[in-house]
């Protein structure tokens, strides 16, 4: 299948529309305009306005490194990591749409910057680029929007330059979401944010080729494995490790707050100050493996799930009747009709215009949920839209208490072959090709899924194997960690020198940048001939793409009946 880029066009197309400055450029996520890029409005929802502050939030963060890198590597201390990792995740699609919170972002920004110049000019250091931060930084908000329009994507000319920078970019950016969630938690790591700003760096170094910004790439990708193994870390040591568990999907009889994203800690503090006030929790989306944690089974109020996919809430939030908080990103622009968006709340580093913000924790003090468990209970309890129970809870330890009989299914032929089928879900039509892909697979063979792509096909009645369910979901997209760690296992059980002669195929949708991340830690531990769909990445040029393939046999997806017979052969 072709790979779709806006730069196939650049001697002709591309050109004509670069000079004539489209309103926005954006190629960040899957569903990205005709597979090629948002260049009016985003099909996530943003508007070119916000695209823009969000490429000049990019530039001001770089600039930010430049200054605490040079300081970090002189040995000082109190530098801006949370800032750096919080700038990044706002940018992160469908994470937020406000306007005036990126603006102030951008001002707090500014003012960091020029503080740490400040530091830097008093220890007589002179960073790498400082040249290029002199000349182009600006201090009046009236003209963030003019200026916004100059530091974008597309100021990269050479198109392979542009790829790679942008797939590090991005892969910064799902590294730092998954960082920041270990942040809050308490648990840091120096050589995430050494690397954050490195990589912010390289981006504006003109003597990096191909070859250079390739390793850093999966130098990323080996950073992204130690951002998830160290936020597994915190939600283990914090919460316990996940165990085994059926999770009800239908409702009770109180009214409810409907929590989605997938900050755990947002989600720790919001069920301890409902316990005993009559509001239900229900989480959504990608927050359904909280569920699995220990921590959280000693709440009564913590009723189930509700509803399915990031991408149907603005028919499933319209039933639940109470008020939603959303911890991270996955939030969908509510369409003119509905009437649930006064009962929407963001909190970290989600927003949206008209959505009410709950400000972040003030010395280590809780975030303060009264405003929406006060509105809680003027509502109506949820109205049902299905019924039953979803299991889950299969990360590494509860896999590994399992090992034995696995191993023993997979020796006796029981199991014939493990499909990794983790990461994002999404609104096309297209995506009915995991649920086909899901249903047409062998009943010899299990599915190891981790993010919200598990909604394909994670309530289809696809049985068990002696007793071991064909869907072990290990959580959300960060959990993928957990299918490295299993498949590491299962290599040093049966004494294999690669994880490619596993039996064991990864067919992969993504969506957005914490996908990303997961592509290319999974790349970084030599994991080979992954299958990518629905569509391949628009910012993968012609030239990187073919690296990809040449070198990791990454490919898209075909049709189902075409990948089985490919997968099973």
């Amino acid at each position: 299948m072709p790979f779709l880029n806006y730069l196939h066009l650049d001697e002709s197309g591309a050109a004509q529309q670069m000079s004539a400055k489209p309103e926005m450029f954006c190629f960040q996520c899957q569903e990205t305009t005709k597979g090629v890029g948002c260049t009016v409005k985003g099909i996530c929802g943003k508007t070119s306005q916000v695209a823009n502050l969000q490429d000049l939030l990019m530039f001001v963060l770089k600039g930010i490194a430049i200054y605490s890198s040079a300081l970090r590597k002189y040995g000082q201390k109190e530098l801006p990591n949370r800032f750096l990792v919080e700038g990044m995740f706002v940018t992160i699609t469908n994470a937020n749409f406000d306007a005036d919170a990126i603006r102030q972002r951008i001002t707090k920004g500014l003012q960091i910057r020029d503080e740490l110049k400040v530091r830097a000019n008093k220890l007589g250091l002179r960073p790498k680029f400082a040249d290029h931060d002199a000349a182009n930084w600006f201090a009046e908000e009236d003209k963030y929007e003019m200026i916004s329009k100059q530091v974008g994507i597309l100021t990269t000319e050479d198109p392979d330059i542009r790829s790679l920078r942008e797939l590090l970019v991005y892969g910064l950016k799902g590294m730092s979401a998954y960082t920041e969630h270990a942040m809050n938690l308490g648990f840091e790591d120096e050589a995430l944010f050494t690397f954050l700003e490195e990589g912010l760096l390289s981006t504006l170094d003109e003597g990096l080729g191909a070859n250079e910004l390739t390793s850093l790439v999966l130098e990323c990708g080996r950073h992204g494995v130690m951002a998830m193994s160290l936020l597994d870390k915190a939600n283990t040591t914090r919460y316990g490790n996940p165990e085994i568990t059926k999770v009800n999907i239908g409702v009770g009889k109180n009214p409810g707050i409907l929590i989605s994203g997938h900050d755990l800690k947002d989600i720790e503090e919001l069920l301890a100050q409902t316990e005993g006030t009559g509001v239900d929790i229900y989480t959504h989306s990608e927050m359904l493996p909280a569920h699995y944690y220990p921590a959280f089974k000693k709440y009564k109020h913590f009723v189930g799930n509700y509803g399915g996919s990031w991408w149907k809430q603005n028919e499933e939030f319209e039933t639940f009747n109470g008020p939603i908080l959303f911890t991270t990103n996955c939030i969908v622009p509510p369409r003119s009709t509905s009437t649930y968006a006064d009962r929407v709340y963001t909190t970290g580093a989600a927003g949206h215009p008209g959505f009410k913000h709950i400000p972040d924790r003030v010395d280590g003090k809780p975030k303060d949920f009264s405003d929406i468990i006060i509105h809680a209970k003027k509502c109506k309890p949820p109205i049902e839209i299905e019924h039953g129970e979803i299991i889950g809870g299969f990360a590494h330890e509860q896999v590994f208490a399992l090992s034995d009989k696995v191993v023993e299914a997979v020796k006796s032929g029981a199991i014939r072959k493990f499909f990794v089928m983790a990461g994002c879900d999404g609104r096309l039509k297209s995506r009915e090709y995991y649920t086909e892909f899901a249903q047409k697979l062998p009943k010899d063979t299990v599915i190891l899924t981790a993010g919200c792509a598990k909604y394909r096909y994670n309530k289809l009645p696809l049985g068990d194997i002696n007793g071991i369910p064909r869907v072990l979901d290990a959580g959300q997209c960060n959990d993928s960690y957990s299918l490295v760690m299993i498949a590491l296992k299962l290599k040093e059980i049966f004494g294999l020198e690669d994880l490619n002669q596993l039996p064991i195929a990864y067919n992969i949708a993504w969506y957005e940048q914490k996908a990303v991340i997961v592509l290319l830690a999974l790349l970084s531990l030599g994991v080979k001939n992954i299958h990518l769909g629905p569509t391949l990445p628009a910012f993968l040029s012609p030239n990187v793409a073919k690296v990809l393939v040449d070198n990791f046999g990454i490919s898209s997806i075909g049709t189902v009946d075409e990948d089985l017979k490919l997968f099973l052969s």
